[in-house]
Order: C-alpha cells, then sequence, then structure tokens
C-alpha cells in the first residue's frame, strides 16, 4: 500500500475530480467510486480522502454541502465551474504525460494518435 500512496501522490486531486465529473456524490461514495473504477487498485483510506477533499473545498475547486439520508447527515460534493475547467486541463496533461511516458517505455501509447 505505501508504494501505492507513493504513485497516487501528486495525483489524487485530478482523480477525486474525475469521480465528481458525472454529478455529486457524498464522501464514501467517493472513495468507493475510486475502489471499483481502478478494480481495487485504489482503495484509499478515509484519512486519505477526506482531508483532500477539504482541500479541493477550499480551493474552490468543488462545493460540499450537507444533507440527511435516513436520519444521517452527510456531506456531498459536486464540481464548480473552476473545478471542471482544472479537471479539464489536468486530464489534458495526463494524456500528454502518458504518452511521453509510453514512449520512452518503448510501448504504443495509449490512446494511439494517427
Amino acid at each position: 500500500m505505501r508504494h501505492q500512496a507513493q504513485v497516487l501522490k501528486g495525483h489524487l486531486d485530478m482523480l477525486l475530480l474525475a469521480t465528481l465529473a458525472d454529478g455529486p456524490r457524498h464522501g464514501y461514495a467517493i472513495k468507493e467510486a475510486l475502489r471499483e473504477v481502478s478494480g481495487s487498485r485504489f482503495d484509499l483510506p478515509t484519512g486519505t480522502i477526506y482531508p483532500a477533499l477539504h482541500r479541493l473545498e477550499d480551493a474552490g475547486l468543488i462545493r460540499g454541502s450537507w444533507s440527511t439520508v435516513d436520519g444521517r447527515r452527510r456531506r456531498t460534493y459536486e464540481l464548480t465551474s473552476p473545478g471542471r475547467r482544472r479537471l479539464s486541463g489536468d486530464r489534458k496533461a495526463w494524456q500528454e504525460f502518458s504518452c511521453a511516458v509510453a514512449s520512452l517505455l518503448g510501448e504504443e501509447p495509449w490512446p494511439a494518435t494517427t
């Protein structure tokens, strides 16, 4: 897990923003989306997820609101306009970076550019 945490360092914000691209989610649903979509590779502890969500909220990239579901309060997060712009830029930068790394490793970049 330590190696996995090091690999994610610097990419967690982008991954969290990406989980909100399709609409609002509460904190635990964000954690589960990361785990499910990654095939359990990103099964991160809540102690990693929630501070990052608070940081993104403080930066104005996401907006949180409280709701009560089945008598339990939970915080739901959604992307703001600046968050959408940031995610778009992060996706482009990631594509360029991953293509460059794939080229250096002698593999075909994905997606292949034609």
